[in-house]
């Protein structure tokens, strides 16, 4: 009687078992690879001995492993998906919702103060005929806050990501609306002559015109002199707001001379920048025609 030796029959066991664990890897198609893995590496430490058991384990094992590394396709699409670029449709409708909640910032919010304050400053302003130190003092306080606000919500806006479409409309709708008002309620109660406020608000309007004129060929940044000009305006502004009397009150005309020199010189800046910046956009445009037509 001939014997069969233990190890080819352990070997021959093995590989089968193997192999039967590495068919229903293959068929199962949600854990794909690990499954895959495993069966092959049971077919390489199910067999020791040698023999054809032991090979037909391994082969076993190895189309275990294939079929593993076939079975997800889902996955393999998905990691296609992000090496295009695509963004899947949820996460586009959840950018768009952090989007339309992300109006309520504080910068926002800050913008949003400083369009109510207007009607406040106005009714402060005009409290009691015009010339009540108790109400002119009230008015300057809502102007300040109004004009401390304004340093700060482009600046929270800028650093922690909270630009938005409504923030590039409403901020320099605001600058203006509390500028303009006082500048008018201070000409109306005949504390500032009229043609201080129309330069000044003439020359908001102009720069604002000339962006708009320009913007298909650039954007006309914001200078250091603009940005003096708006805090001498501001220091100005508020000190014809308050009834002072003696030194300050000629302080304040000082003060108020210097503002409209800086109007006048930052708003014939502008104009050069938008005429420079208009010429640099035209000949850019004909330049590329002109290569696109070579």
């Amino acid at each position: 009687m001939t014997g069969v030796p233990a190890s080819a029959a352990g070997g021959s066991s093995g590989a089968r078992r193997a192999a039967a664990g590495a068919a229903a890897a293959a068929s199962t198609a949600a854990p794909g690879k690990v499954a895959g893995t495993a069966a092959a590496r049971a077919a390489d430490g199910g067999a020791p001995g040698a023999g054809p058991g032991a090979s037909s384990g391994r082969h076993g094992g190895t189309a275990g492993a294939t079929a593993a590394d076939e079975a997800a396709p889902g996955e393999a699409a998905g990691l296609d998906a992000q090496d295009d670029g695509k963004t899947p449709r949820g996460a586009k409708i959840a950018a768009a919702a952090v989007n339309q909640a992300s109006v309520w910032n504080i910068a926002n919010l800050l913008t949003m103060l400083r369009l109510v304050l207007v009607p406040a400053f106005v009714a402060l302003m005009l409290a009691d005929g015009g010339y009540d130190p108790a109400w002119r003092s009230l008015a300057w306080a809502a102007f300040a806050i109004a004009m401390i606000t304004d340093l700060f919500d482009g600046h929270l806006a800028r650093a922690y990501n909270l630009v938005t479409d409504f923030g590039k409309i409403a901020d320099p709708i605001a600058d203006k609306a509390i500028m303009g008002a006082a500048l008018i309620c201070l000409s109306a109660l005949g504390d500032l002559p009229w043609w201080v406020t129309g330069l000044i608000l003439g020359r908001e309007l102009g720069v604002t015109l000339l962006r708009f004129w320009v913007i298909r060929y650039g954007v006309i940044p914001a200078s250091r002199g603009g940005k003096l000009k708006t805090l001498t305006q501001g220091v100005a502004v508020g000190m014809y707001v308050l009834a002072l009397t003696g030194w300050l009150a000629t302080l304040r005309w000082w003060v108020m001379a210097a503002a409209v020199v800086l109007t006048v010189v930052t708003g014939l800046d502008y104009v050069k920048q938008a005429i420079v910046l208009r010429r640099q956009g035209i000949a850019e445009r004909k330049a590329a025609l002109e290569e696109k037509e070579a």
